[in-house]
């Protein structure tokens, strides 16, 4: 009878601890996975069309990943990487990594975590002599971009990121010598020289292509490279539920759709109607203070990109401004990998010289870094952005399949490929 007991209380108390932790184990290394997959999203390597490693993003990468793992609880204890507890068993292109074969290293790159206790304590159990059992989990995440993938001729779904801004980019290379930004059937990036571009002058900086926003005249503005079209918040950009609170206050709703994170996803190959509104003269200081809010830069103290770091020489970084809000960070100008000046803008399918047509097609997105120039409400600077290119995601016209939801502002999705 003693014998009976026991065995029914190891498997109602031991068993179901033993899967708990096996859960936690799975959590973690899952957590672990996609915050190492960010780190390589963010570095920009998925962007580089000749297939270059980013240097140090892999080492980055690993650090976050154990960092997080170390944050997690396994069987009522936080992990130990020093102790074996938490690894980064490898990257794409090892012979321990689950990544598809199909999957180059530099177009949609994996990271594997593995995470183990081996002293998980046992109780009714130990009439047996079991003292201690093991629990292990391992989790694969990807930085999935479609754009390379594509070009090699392998077809892959679109991506769908959110918080998309309401600006209707043509295909057009700002860059000195650009044409395409991306070739619009296979989605793959036409140009290597974006990567890391910034528009430092008054020709390339992010601005609208009508007068004043105003696209209400048909027809519309030929397609010039980095000027865009106001997005119709009334149907593709609806306004978010909330948005910042800034000083002036927000009140149309394509500023809100701007400083705040619109919900619906864009997909490649959607259509977006352009804003054709007569919506009269405002739309530069309807820009200037919307994205003042977002960024923390109204009296020229957002975020700023980080020129110590950057592609090929490493992953992106950016420098807190005095306006970051965030407790801590903002007098110290830390190295940080986010930012709320990191937005997405969707590009559509544009032919030089020829006014486009509401709905446009979108064949990609680039990731924008609004950087701080003081806007003020006089020229030259009048609802004119400076930006800095992140990231590229492209997917063109033989995109197939269910779109993968992005995160955030990135258009680089970052998701669980192991286990599925």
């Amino acid at each position: 009878m003693l014998f009976v007991i026991g065995a029914m209380a190891a498997l109602s108390v031991d068993v179901v601890t033993l899967y708990t932790a096996r859960s936690e184990a799975q959590l973690a290394a899952d957590a672990a996975a996609l915050a190492g997959a960010r780190v390589l999203a963010n570095s920009g390597m998925t962007s580089d069309p000749t297939g270059g490693l980013i240097a140090g993003a892999e080492t980055l990468a690993s650090a976050v990943a154990l960092q997080v793992g170390q944050q997690s609880q396994v069987g009522g204890r936080n992990l130990v990487a020093a102790n074996g507890e938490v690894v980064v068993v490898g990257f794409s292109g090892t012979a321990t990594n689950p990544c598809p074969a199909a999957n180059p290293a530099q177009t949609n790159p994996c990271i594997t975590v593995q995470v183990q206790r081996t002293d998980l304590p046992t109780f009714f159990a130990r009439i047996w002599g079991t003292t201690k059992v093991t629990v292990t989990a391992s989790a694969t995440a990807e930085a999935y971009n479609p754009s390379g993938a594509s070009a090699l001729g392998v077809p892959m779904p679109p991506v769908a990121p959110i918080c998309v801004k309401p600006w209707l980019l043509p295909n057009m290379d700002p860059s000195p010598g650009g044409t395409t930004i991306f070739d619009p059937t296979t989605g793959a990036i036409t140009k290597a020289g974006l990567l890391g571009f910034s528009s430092t002058t008054g020709a390339t900086r992010l601005r609208d292509a009508c007068a004043a926003g105003n696209c209400s005249v048909v027809p519309l503005p030929a397609p010039v490279a980095w000027k865009y079209y106001p997005g119709d918040t009334a149907t593709t950009f609806q306004p978010p539920p909330a948005w910042p609170t800034c000083t002036p206050a927000l009140t149309t709703p394509y500023e809100e759709s701007v400083a705040g994170c619109v919900q619906t996803p864009l997909s490649c190959n959607d259509t977006a109607n352009i804003d054709t509104s007569d919506y009269g003269f405002l739309r530069n200081t309807e820009t200037m203070d919307a994205v003042n809010c977002l960024t923390h830069s109204a009296t020229n103290q957002g975020d700023t990109v980080d020129p110590n770091y950057g592609p090929p020489v490493s992953p992106f970084e950016f420098l807190t401004g005095l306006g970051n809000p965030i407790p801590g960070l903002a007098a110290n100008q830390v190295d940080v990998m986010v930012s709320d000046s990191l937005v997405t803008v969707p590009v559509f399918s544009s032919t030089p010289g020829t006014p486009p047509t509401s709905p446009v097609t979108i064949i990609g997105f680039v990731q924008l870094f609004l950087n701080p120039d003081g806007m003020s409400n006089s020229a030259p600077n009048t609802g004119h952005v400076k930006t800095t290119v992140i990231n590229m995601a492209g997917c063109g016209t033989s995109a197939a399949g269910n779109p993968i939801i992005g995160n955030g502002a990135s258009p680089v999705a970052v998701r669980l490929i192991s286990p599925p």
